[in-house]
């Protein structure tokens, strides 16, 4: 049986509830469509760290914050003068290559459906301009300009993907948040004179369809006042019906409270769960923001990416695959060689991706290199499996063939043969060969019309006159 909070997903459409200031009506609201049918979005980590471009994007709290790392405050020892601050990076952070139409393009042809900007990370740095971060935005310094309202501008006008912004709630360095934090987060200045208003600020001017909170581990989210925040956005927002949220709204409301689940960095549960959730990665292995000295060891192959996506998709999640600009605003070739070679696997595969909903079984039971998914009429089950194998033969253990039975092999044109195999446990596919430059690689998929999933082995039910002989 499809799980409930699946047929939720299948009948929303537009919001219309009023909801209420507290988890248990929040919680129920529906989530809009459209972002389940996604499946696949781009993260990107882009701001002043990526000026240092060393270690990670917490660059500043680990060269000057309460455990500084050695390797930071030797690169900064060795490399910049004495009394060098984080801030005077800001005017490096020039973005004079930045081409949004073209990020805007590239993001089309990788097959996202989604992209989530940091509008501010931990550093306070708002990469819009922003009345409550005066002097630290990226009009009042480095690139002077609106780097959200351009990015968002292209994408609406060149694409048809869903633009949406990342929001880290604190600041490391922030006086104010400093304060409530030493008054153990019982005011909240920060909150009434930073936070909120940045929030609403965001939503208002950009109309963001992702709100991906982070950044709110140190406190509840009553000291976010999260609940206050979320029931304007869904009840009054300017994208009320179409916004999405992530889980971050307070230290113990991941994986518990919100729109969707993001539960932890890299989170991919490889099993169903019973709630829509993403999977949040990088392209780069040990950093989100864009990091100068990475050799190609430390990038994720296409093997690798694709399995994420499809571990992730069949058992009901979305990816986010995160990139990092460079503080010009290019976005690197070995990152566009991903997001490029993402595109091309979709432009044959999509259709077991986009729209897909789980299978009654997700890896299969015997080839441990395949993934289920469906359509979203329970009618065509694919199976993409990561691995080809040696003998051109395709055990598959979960799944059953019918007389009427039809399977192909998305982007090749001639037919595949199946068979029952012994023991009544799933079908052989033989599979074609493929010549050299054929655009198929990487992974591959089995598209099955009118099959079943096995049933558990020790309750074999069906007839054996409709089973494949």
């Amino acid at each position: 049986m499809m799980a409930s909070w699946l047929v939720t997903l299948l009948v929303v459409g537009t919001v219309t509830a009023d909801y209420e200031p507290n988890w248990a009506s929040l919680d129920a609201r529906p989530l809009p469509s459209w972002y389940d049918e996604a499946k696949f979005g781009i993260f990107l980590h882009w701001g002043v760290y990526s000026v240092p471009s060393f270690g990670n994007e917490w660059f500043w709290e680990q060269w000057q914050g309460a455990k500084p790392q050695k390797a930071f405050v030797d690169f900064m020892t060795e490399n910049y003068p004495p009394g060098f601050s984080y801030p005077e990076f800001a005017p490096m952070f020039h973005a004079e290559l930045f081409d949004p139409v073209a990020w805007a393009k590239l993001f089309s042809e990788a097959g996202a459906k989604y992209i989530v900007l940091t509008s501010k990370h931990h550093e306070g740095f708002t990469n819009w301009p922003s009345k409550y971060s005066w002097n630290w935005n990226s009009m009042d310094t480095g690139p002077h300009r609106d780097l959200v309202g351009d990015l968002a501008a292209a994408i609406r006008n060149n694409t048809d993907i869903h633009f949406g912004l990342y929001y880290s709630l604190f600041e490391w360095f922030h006086p104010l948040y400093l304060k409530d934090k030493a008054n153990k987060f019982t005011t909240q200045e920060y909150v009434s004179d930073v936070m909120l208003p940045q929030l609403y600020e965001i939503v208002n001017d950009y109309h963001p369809e992702v709100i991906w909170a982070d950044g709110d581990w140190e406190a509840k989210d009553t000291y976010w006042n999260s609940t206050e925040f979320l029931v304007w956005l869904y009840n009054e927002s300017p994208v009320k019906d179409t916004v999405v949220t992530n889980d971050r709204w307070g230290s113990g409301d991941g994986c518990t409270h919100g729109g969707y689940f993001s539960c932890e960095d890299r989170y991919n549960p490889g099993k169903l769960i019973n709630h829509k959730y993403e999977n949040a990665m990088t392209v780069q292995k040990s950093s989100w923001g864009y990091i100068r000295n990475t050799d190609i060891n430390g990038y994720l192959t296409i093997e690798q990416l694709l399995y994420q996506l499809v571990s992730t998709v069949s058992t009901g999640g979305n990816l986010l695959m995160n990139v990092g600009p460079n503080h010009d605003g290019r976005i690197m070739p070995i990152f566009e060689e991903r997001l490029l070679q993402m595109g091309s696997w979709l432009k044959i595969n999509g259709e077991a991706i986009y729209s897909s909903k789980p299978w009654k079984h997700q890896n299969d039971s015997i080839n441990k290199d395949a993934w289920y998914t469906m359509d979203s009429t329970g009618k065509i089950v694919y199976a993409v499996f990561l691995a080809w194998p040696d003998n051109f033969i395709l055990q598959l253990g979960d799944v059953i063939a019918t007389n009427q039975t039809v399977a192909t092999l998305l982007g090749y044109t001639g037919s595949i043969k199946i068979s029952w195999q012994d023991g009544n446990k799933g079908i052989n596919a033989t599979l074609p060969y493929l010549p050299p430059n054929t655009p198929l690689q990487w992974a591959w998929t089995l598209k099955l019309e009118s099959a079943m999933p096995r049933p558990p082995l020790d309750d074999w039910s069906i007839k054996k006159e409709n089973v494949l002989k």
